[in-house]
């Protein structure tokens, strides 16, 4: 009888890759985790129950065949492995280093509701698509025929190059427009390098290339260039994501050294590919010798502190108003934070801030959970008579982020919109009601997650190709 290769949970204990010591990784933006040996990957992926109905699969936004490829990484079938990763998921070396697996594939693993410790599915995905990278299987695209139909894609983050990915497999001509000099959005100059590492992205930009795509990029799309784009191509997609942080209006916001989160990152991100960024040279975006305090709680927030403690500030602390239990951020990066120096002040907000004509200092109020708020969390209420101030050289807000007025921005008042800026696009097809105009991503979710996007941009382009079938099968008529 053949050795059973898989549900070893009960025998093999849970084992991430190694971490970095805390002070090593302080003092530069590498990645924290080792890579697994083939024998651990392959140790840890057949600790899967292949479950009946796999939870894992199902809470994961691509529904990916997790227990699939968990099991042909067990068995030594890697490239088939790599072949299955990469059926649904246009970038899974991406989404096994940044996906919040605890809230989505891991955390609903069903061995680890039964006390087993889950499987490291995340680090396996990145462990199969980066072997695939050194062993030469990950190929441009090359598609059988091609088609005279084009697209033009507004924004190249992981959405937007989602879908140019699967359009160009069918064929069709694929034209991106972003407004920054390098591809990839947010995961080229949002997420520091410490989580994802920009050869990483840079490679998918560079093999989209080889397969077709063109990009063009420095491109500020206005009403006279959107038009340019609609005339050019037989249909358009929005994938502009959201860029637009939302403020604070409180006294001294107005403050020098109070700064947003998306430039802090981004000019961190341009450092590391040794561009000149004035505002970090002069010091007003670079963290070191500073004491810093970041306000939030989510993602953002934890690249904040942690990339200011890599700048070298001589504190770093994160104002949350919640408690830990309730903070949106992922926890294992809160963990890592933590090991690297910050520290967290838990249930304190901002009232206001003191300086002249820079920053000096952060007025906190300090919080207690009471009744649930309209989402189902308990609404922070503030004590009484518990403030006090938080010395401070440089204030990241790390507040979250709304959308740009695109109907203005793009000359389109036809272009419908929510209430809260967002664009009123179709579920799963991501049609407007504009004629040829599609919308995908955070620009009709809101700030959301990379997987959802990657979701949006592939779902997006199937109804694409549909539509175009379709029109194609009645001209044949």
């Amino acid at each position: 009888m053949a050795k059973q290769p898989m549900l070893k949970f009960v025998q093999i204990d849970r084992d991430m890759p190694e971490k970095r010591a805390a002070d090593d990784r302080r003092e530069d933006f590498d990645e924290i985790y080792a890579e697994y040996a083939a024998e651990k990957a392959a140790e840890q992926a057949s600790r899967c129950s292949q479950c009946g109905v796999p939870y894992c699969q199902s809470h994961c936004p691509l529904h990916n065949n997790i227990p699939d490829w968990l099991r042909l990484t067990a068995t030594g079938r890697l490239e088939e492995a790599y072949e299955t990763s990469q059926a649904t998921n246009t970038f899974p070396e991406i989404c096994g280093r940044i996906c919040p697996q605890d809230r989505l594939c891991e955390g609903n693993c069903v061995i680890e509701q039964s006390g087993h410790g889950t499987v490291t599915i995340g680090t396996i995905e990145k462990y199969i698509t980066d072997t695939a990278w050194d062993k030469g299987w990950v190929k441009p695209v090359a598609p059988s025929v091609e088609r005279g139909e084009s697209v033009g894609i507004i924004g190249g983050g992981p959405g937007g190059l989602a879908a140019a990915d699967m359009l160009r497999r069918a064929g069709i001509q694929v034209t991106v427009y972003d407004r920054y000099d390098r591809a990839g959005g947010l995961l080229m100059y949002g997420i520091p390098g410490f989580k994802l590492e920009k050869d990483v992205v840079q490679r998918r930009n560079e093999l989209l290339a080889d397969g077709g795509v063109e990009f063009v990029l420095n491109c500020d799309v206005d009403a006279d260039k959107f038009q340019e784009i609609r005339s050019k191509h037989d249909a358009v997609i929005i994938a502009t994501g959201v860029y637009k942080s939302r403020d604070l209006s409180m006294p001294g916001s107005g403050l020098n050294g109070i700064e947003k989160a998306i430039d802090f990152l981004t000019a961190s991100n341009r450092k590391s590919f040794g561009d000149d960024v004035e505002d970090f040279d002069n010091g007003r975006l670079n963290a070191a010798g500073k004491k810093v305090v970041v306000i939030g709680g989510g993602d953002t927030a934890m690249d904040c502190v942690r990339t200011s403690v890599r700048q070298g500030a001589t504190s770093v602390k994160c104002l949350y108003r919640r408690d830990r239990a309730n903070m949106p951020g992922s926890q294992r990066e809160t963990q890592n934070a933590e090991e690297e120096g910050v520290i967290f002040e838990w249930l304190s907000a901002p009232k206001g801030f003191t300086g002249d004509d820079k920053v000096s200092g952060v007025m906190v109020q300090k919080m207690r959970l009471g009744q649930p708020d309209a989402s189902g969390r308990q609404a922070p209420e503030v004590i009484e008579g518990a403030d006090y101030v938080e010395e401070a050289d440089l204030v990241i807000k790390a507040l979250g982020f709304e959308p740009e007025d695109l109907p203005t921005l793009f000359g389109q008042p036809d272009l419908p919109v929510t209430r809260w800026g967002t664009v009123k696009a179709a579920f799963q097809t991501g049609a407007t009601e504009m004629d040829g105009v599609y919308a995908i991503g955070d620009i009709v979710r809101g700030a959301s997650l990379v997987v959802w996007a990657i979701r949006d941009g592939r779902d997006c382009a199937d109804a694409i190709i549909d539509r175009f079938n379709a029109k194609a099968a009645v001209a044949a008529e």
